[in-house]
């Protein structure tokens, strides 16, 4: 018989431990945005591996954490919602010695989950064989793991060994999409999160949060291979605004730039983009511009 394995696999841990990476990594291309500014990820992002084996869906969620504002609570829901609707859970972790409040804080969430969880530890890479030991010692008795595996999500060591360990979980099932779609995002959206990628890149810790990204209009030319895309970046307060834009403009210039060339490497074709910039006051605690601004718990 020719069955083939497949099954929903959900990625959580707190802001910036390396999900986003590990998830791109077993997809073979960037979908999720990535930055070292925690809460990049703010949405769910669904993608899809299929190979020999079956088929798995990965879905990048936004990092647990305690929240502050109505967007904060909207992300925590997000990847809340996700531990038992699931066949696997992979819980990412850095390569820390003690356990902290964030960690702490997931695991109180984790005892209502009746989901086989993984816990993976990543960045394996930076520390030495002993060190590791004795990350899991200190984790191996916090909650009955299914396994635990130490990754490199930035370089792919042990990632063959994870994604073996999850077919070893999942049941034969069928293929719930195309072999050849991997992820279930709009493209106006993942343009959208490109970016937002880059003001997180390239702007200090406070503005990025304060920030949205609405992508008002992406139409392809009729008589050339060229997308036009209208996009707004919308800022909490004036003087956000300003620093968005730089001096004589530089600064969403170079924003611009980085993401047009993501964008035509997505699209596969040349992109006009035109990015404006404005302001909406305490947006992250308004429910109609959460909602307008495409975060909302559909589920």
């Amino acid at each position: 018989m020719n069955n083939k394995k497949s099954g929903f696999v959900t990625i959580i841990g707190r802001p910036n431990v390396g999900k986003s990476t590990l998830m791109n990594h077993l997809i073979g291309q960037k979908i999720a945005i990535m930055s070292d500014k925690p809460q990049t990820t703010r949405n769910r992002i669904q993608t899809i591996l299929t190979n020999d084996l079956g088929q798995i869906v990965f879905i990048d969620t936004p990092g647990i954490h305690v929240p502050m504002t109505k967007l904060g609570e909207f992300m925590n829901t997000s990847a809340e919602t996700t531990l038992n609707e699931v066949d696997v859970v992979l819980w990412l972790i850095e390569p820390d010695k003690k356990i902290g409040k964030g960690d702490r804080y997931i695991i109180e969430r984790l005892a209502r989950v009746e989901t086989p969880v993984f816990l993976v530890i990543n960045k394996m890479d930076t520390i030495a064989k002993n060190e590791l030991l004795e990350v899991i010692a200190t984790y191996k008795d916090q909650y009955n793991f299914k396994d635990i595996i130490p990754i490199s999500a930035l370089k792919g060591d042990n990632t063959d060994i994870l994604l073996d360990q999850i077919f070893d979980v999942l049941e034969d099932g069928p293929m719930y999409f195309p072999e050849d779609m991997i992820t279930d995002q709009p493209e106006r959206q993942i343009c959208a999160e490109l970016i937002r990628e880059k003001v997180l890149l390239n702007m200090e810790q406070e503005i990025p949060h304060g920030i949205a990204v609405v992508i008002d209009q992406m139409k392809e030319r009729e008589d050339q291979a060229i997308v036009d895309i209208d996009a707004t970046i919308v800022c909490e307060k004036d003087s956000h605004k300003g620093m968005v834009i730089g001096k004589q403009g530089s600064m969403l210039k170079k924003i611009g730039s980085m993401a047009r060339r993501d964008m035509e490497n997505l699209l596969g074709s040349k992109v006009n983009l035109k990015i404006w910039v404005r302001v909406k006051k305490d947006w992250r605690d308004s429910d109609y511009l959460l909602k307008n601004y495409g975060y909302t718990n559909k589920e």
